[in-house]
């Protein structure tokens, strides 16, 4: 490679590292401790940590007449079942003055047991996918610079099997950073790609899946509440967990895991619920059943998603290692540090070499 077009690619990677350096370490370092967020969620809630999610499970119209109780005023949005990752019932209620409230309630009593004092796994977790506060594709966009880092430090770096092994501990330091930020780039390459290109859809998704519809003719799913209005004045809507049961019928594929009551107190009321295929493969799917007569108003199966649906449901286990085990989620953690340790090496060689006015080696 001509020295001019391998100086132009040092400079492309050197200043995609630096202006992005900062907040690419923020979201691989976040990215690496978000693949415990469901064991962080408990550990942060040691209340929680005695319960046990083995049945008899208490019923969930037990849970919502608890939670109607303790926050007459309040608008139930929706109801987690108990898992082994949070052993108890979850609730989100939303009270009059627009406070969100997440409670937890006794898996087998449907006893309320009083707020979830910490959220520490879905606060890292939003560091990660929202920096906190800003929309995903932000954090996809910075997948696309991560994939133009890495493909602008392969060009530049051709001997590439020399630097598997090369590691000159007893160096300058520069050199030793030099080596160490080549020996992780080279080792961990694949997983690199994975994270990028997983990152970069999973921001862009909207984008990616409105070009597909458009591009197969198939307008988005919709919602149909006209539906809704079907349900007469005045019946009496029938017992949650009888609506679980045909909900389960209907989605024999999903695992059913949370239900959300849609317009519920009123003659319209009808409640969703949701939850991952039973498969797997990162797809989710829901049943909307009118909570007068059962009848169905909406619903999405797994076993209907077309190749595009499949190929994004795939996305998010393949980002955050969770279909895997917990052995997986280890490997997940220690190779997601190895992006955060390049922002920093990588950062500390160019402020070096600015010093010393050197040419890239």
């Amino acid at each position: 490679m001509k020295q001019a077009t391998t100086k132009a690619l040092y400079a492309v990677h050197a200043w995609t590292g630096i202006v992005t350096g900062l907040l690419l370490f923020v979201i691989c370092f976040s990215g690496a401790v978000v693949v415990f967020k469901h064991e962080l969620d408990l550990w942060a809630n040691p209340g929680l940590q005695a319960y046990s999610a083995a049945p008899p499970l208490a019923s969930l119209d037990t849970v919502v007449a608890t939670l109607q109780a303790a926050r007459p005023d309040a608008r139930i949005d929706s109801v987690n079942l108990p898992t082994d990752a949070l052993p108890t019932f979850t609730s989100f209620i939303s009270e009059p003055d627009g406070t969100r409230v997440k409670l937890a309630l006794h898996p087998q009593t449907g006893e309320l047991l009083g707020p979830v004092e910490s959220e520490l796994g879905q606060f890292i977790r939003s560091l990660h996918v929202f920096l906190l506060f800003g929309p995903r594709w932000i954090v996809g966009f910075m997948g696309v610079v991560m994939l133009v880092s890495i493909v602008t430090g392969v060009l530049i770096h051709q001997k590439i099997l020399k630097d598997l092994f090369t590691q000159r501990w007893t160096s300058s330091l520069r050199l030793m950073l030099s080596d160490a930020h080549k020996l992780i780039g080279v080792w961990a390459l694949l997983f690199h790609i994975l994270i990028a290109v997983t990152g970069a859809w999973l921001g862009l998704a909207p984008v990616v899946m409105t070009a597909a519809r458009h591009l197969a003719d198939r307008p988005p799913p919709s919602f149909t509440p006209a539906a809704l209005e079907a349900a007469a004045a005045g019946d009496d809507p029938l017992s949650l967990d009888t609506l679980f049961d045909r909900a389960q019928t209907a989605l024999p594929s999903v695992k059913l895991q949370s239900l959300r009551l849609v317009d519920w107190g009123t003659p319209a009321a009808s409640t969703q619920f949701s939850g991952p295929a039973s498969t797997g493969g990162g797809l989710f799917g829901d049943v909307t059943l009118r909570a007068a007569d059962g009848d169905e108003v909406r619903r999405r199966d797994p076993r209907d998603a077309d190749f595009w649906a499949r190929v994004n449901g795939w996305m998010e286990p393949l980002h955050f290692g969770d279909f895997g085990g917990l052995t997986l989620k280890w490997l997940y953690f220690f190779l997601g540090l190895t992006p955060a340790l390049l922002s920093i090496t990588g950062t500390w060689l160019w402020i070096e070499r600015q010093g010393k006015g050197s040419d890239p080696s």
